[in-house]
């Protein structure tokens, strides 16, 4: 038996709680798992008790976050969405429900509220937020030394005078 319900988009990345968001950040390295398994790799960070990791993975399921199937006695859940489809669908909501659909506006609340960056940096830095490089420092060294940086906040993160 497989639950393969789609997930609605009522059941959005944020609108999860941070318990089963934590069960998923542990289910997304494994690819796929029991609710041992899962229990087992929170334990350091966030003990809890069995039967809670079950409920919350059903509730999981029943989202349709992740698909479960029995193999024996136990269930094992494998997530519907990709940790990167995740956070990219986080960061959209994120974007839409408090910039208004504005990435810039994210990306200036980012700099710390600092002059919006140029218009020819802001692909730069956006494309630059999914790695490991700081936006900013991204754009920055897109640029170079040219004029353009200087609005651009050093590393300090504190306004250039």
């Amino acid at each position: 038996m497989t639950d393969t319900k789609t997930p609605s988009p009522r059941h959005a990345v944020l609108d999860l709680a941070p318990l089963e968001l934590d069960c998923l950040n542990m289910l997304w390295p494994m690819g796929e798992g029991t609710v041992r398994e899962i229990r087992d790799a929170l334990a350091s960070r966030r003990p809890r008790a069995y039967t809670t990791i079950m409920t919350i993975m059903d509730r999981l399921a029943r989202k349709g976050v992740v698909e479960r199937r029995k193999i024996g006695r136990a269930y094992t859940y494998r997530p519907n969405l990709s940790a990167e489809t995740a956070r990219a669908q986080a960061i959209s909501q994120v974007i839409e429900s408090f910039f208004g659909g504005s990435k810039e506006s994210l990306m200036a609340h980012l700099d710390g509220g600092a002059q919006p960056m140029p218009r020819e940096l802001v692909g730069v830095a956006a494309n630059a937020a999914g790695s490991s490089v700081a936006p900013v420092a991204a754009a920055a060294s897109a640029v170079g030394a040219g004029s353009a940086a200087a609005n651009v906040l050093p590393a300090d993160r504190s306004p250039i005078k």
